[in-house]
């Protein structure tokens, strides 16, 4: 399975619940490169690249969140791979 990226915007109780470490403890696990921040409109943005088949899982990892989030709508859409992305990180 080819490399891809996924832009993800996560909405609902994302921010304040510890959901951004949850992202990046998942996605260094399944290996995947990228960042994940929150955004000013309460949002959590994730930008994921590596094999297809992994960012599948993830997405639905993050469909559930961690136990304090409320995960209520995902924007997902498929991009390039790019590899610019040497590790996962948390930015701002």
């Amino acid at each position: 399975m080819s490399d891809v990226r996924a832009h993800i915007v996560v909405s609902g109780i994302v921010q304040g619940v510890g959901y951004r470490f949850f992202v990046l403890r998942l996605a260094r696990k399944l290996q995947l490169t990228g960042w994940v921040k929150n955004v000013y409109t309460g949002q959590v943005e994730i930008m994921a690249e590596g094999s297809r088949g992994l960012i599948e899982s993830f997405i639905q990892d993050l469909r559930t969140g961690n136990a304090r989030a409320t995960v209520t709508e995902m924007d997902v859409r498929w991009e390039t791979f790019s590899g610019k992305y040497q590790a996962f990180d948390v930015t701002f």
